[in-house]
């Protein structure tokens, strides 16, 4: 028992630690610095190089601690679709937190930085929507199963910034009309029996 107070000051000082590194990148994503290296961090987070290297051993542990310091903020339902019931039951909660982070949330979505960010996910993301949507695409061809899948992913999470931008529309709005647009596309791809996506 006596081992376990220093422990657990121990954890809290490394979470502590960890937590500075990812406000620091975030800081500097935030400003748009180009060159976001283990130096740069270090430097802000006014810890040691070897310390970021210690907690984020490469650049894309860097990315994956942004990621989830965003995914983290904007709510626990901001996450990767297991299923189809989850892509439709998640809009509104990713809409709406999206909404809740607004500056983070655009940065992510525009600047280079942030776009490294979202790329960082892409093995996660496709991995994800193919499981997501596999029934729904079954019937096709592989190349149009994999245009769908990519319809409906874009469609999940993309357009917040868009339609926000261009139409001053809300979080609970563009959940409303998304969840429209996937519900019309899922109820197209089961009823269309494998025809190709360039047929009506």
């Amino acid at each position: 028992m006596t081992d376990a107070a220093p422990t657990r000051v121990r954890d809290a000082k490394k979470d502590e630690v960890r937590a500075r590194i990812t406000d620091a990148l975030i800081e500097l994503l935030a400003e748009g610095v180009a060159d976001l290296n283990h130096d740069v961090i270090a430097e802000r987070a006014s810890v040691g190089r070897r310390t970021v290297y210690r907690y984020f051993p490469d650049r894309e542990a860097l990315m994956q601690s942004a990621w989830d310091r965003v995914t983290g903020l904007a709510g626990p339902e901001v996450t990767f679709p297991r299923s189809e019931a989850e892509m439709l039951n998640s809009l509104e909660p990713i809409y709406t937190g999206f909404d809740r982070i607004a500056p983070l949330a655009t940065l992510v979505r525009s600047t280079p930085q942030g776009r490294a960010v979202r790329r960082s996910q892409n093995v996660r993301r496709v991995a994800s929507y193919t499981a997501a949507a596999a029934e729904a695409v079954k019937a096709l061809a592989p190349e149009d199963q994999k245009l769908a899948t990519a319809v409906l992913q874009v469609l999940h999470t993309t357009p917040w910034l868009e339609m926000r931008d261009h139409w001053g529309l809300g979080g609970q709005d563009i959940a409303k009309a998304m969840g429209w647009a996937m519900r019309t596309l899922l109820k197209d791809l089961k009823e269309r029996d494998g025809r190709p996506l360039d047929q009506d």
